[in-house]
C-alpha cells in the first residue's frame, strides 16, 4: 500500500499521453492494443484500449510517450509524433465500468487532458524479433477494431487520418521500405495506409515527377512474373525539393 501510495503521488493525474503505434505489414496496417481485463457489477469484461499512462511528476509529455513505448514493445529511440491533445469535459464518462477502473488511479469525474502521439514501425516477419510484446499487448489489424475503452477509438481515428495526411505531405513511406524498391511495393504500402486502391498508370506518373525517387541499374530475380526496375529514395534532393505531389 505504502508503494502504490507513493507511486500516485508521484503522478500527475489530470494530464496522460496515448499513444497509437501503427505497425505495417505488407498486405495490412496493424495497431498495438491493450487488452483490459476487469471485473464489474460480477461480471467478466474483456476488451482493449490504447497505450497510454499519466504523466510522471519528474518527466515532460516526450519522455512519458516514449516510456510507454520502451515499457510496451523494447524499443527505444522511436518517432513519435504528438497530433492531438483531447480534454472534453466528459470524455472518460462514456461507460460506467471505465469510470470504475479510473477509480484506482485517479477521479474519473475530473478532467483528465490527453496529448496523443502516433508512432508508425515496420513489423515485417524478418524484423519480428525486434519487438519484446508485453503479455496484455497485441497487434490488432485496423480494419478489424470497432470499439475501444474510453474515448480511445476516436484518438485512433484522429492518429489514422494524420497519418494518412502526412504520408501525402511527408517522406514517411520510404522509411518502412527497403533500400530498393520497386514501384509496385511503393504503391501497395500507400493502398495498405491509405485503405483503397491506386490506379497503376496514374500513380506512377506522379512517381515519375518526382526527383528524389530514382531507377537503380538492377532489377528483380528469380520471380515467376516479369522482373520490376528498382528504385531508391534520395533524401538530400527531397530535402531541396521539399514536395510530395500524392
Amino acid at each position: 500500500m505504502m508503494e502504490d501510495s507513493n507511486l500516485l503521488e508521484n503522478l500527475n493525474l489530470h494530464v496522460s499521453v496515448d499513444c497509437v503505434v501503427f505497425g505495417f505489414e505488407f498486405g495490412k496496417l496493424n495497431v498495438l492494443l491493450i487488452e483490459r481485463n476487469m471485473q464489474f457489477e460480477g461480471k467478466e469484461y474483456h476488451d482493449l484500449k490504447l497505450p497510454g499512462d499519466l504523466v510522471r511528476k519528474d518527466e515532460d509529455l516526450d519522455t512519458a510517450a516514449s516510456r510507454v513505448l520502451s515499457e510496451l514493445t523494447g524499443l527505444d529511440k522511436i518517432y513519435l509524433k504528438q497530433y492531438a491533445a483531447i480534454g472534453s469535459p466528459g470524455r472518460l464518462k462514456r461507460q460506467a465500468r471505465d469510470m470504475e477502473w479510473l477509480r484506482s488511479i485517479a477521479h474519473p469525474e475530473e478532467i483528465v487532458v490527453t496529448v496523443a502521439y502516433y508512432s508508425l514501425i515496420n513489423i515485417d516477419q524478418d524484423k519480428a524479433a525486434n519487438f519484446t510484446l508485453q503479455e496484455n499487448a497485441r497487434w490488432y489489424k485496423i480494419s478489424d477494431v470497432q470499439e475501444l475503452a474510453f474515448d480511445h477509438i476516436s484518438i485512433l481515428q484522429q492518429a489514422l487520418n494524420t497519418l494518412r495526411n502526412d504520408l501525402k505531405s511527408r517522406p514517411i513511406a520510404y522509411e518502412l521500405l527497403p533500400p530498393k524498391f520497386t514501384l509496385g511495393q511503393l504503391q501497395q504500402l500507400h493502398e495498405v495506409i491509405l485503405g483503397s486502391e491506386l490506379d497503376k498508370r496514374n500513380f506512377r506518373k506522379k512517381v515519375a515527377n518526382m526527383p528524389y525517387i530514382l531507377p537503380v541499374n538492377e532489377k528483380q530475380v528469380d520471380v515467376s512474373h516479369k522482373p520490376a526496375r528498382f528504385y531508391s529514395f534520395h533524401p538530400r534532393i527531397y530535402e531541396k525539393t521539399n514536395k510530395i505531389s500524392f
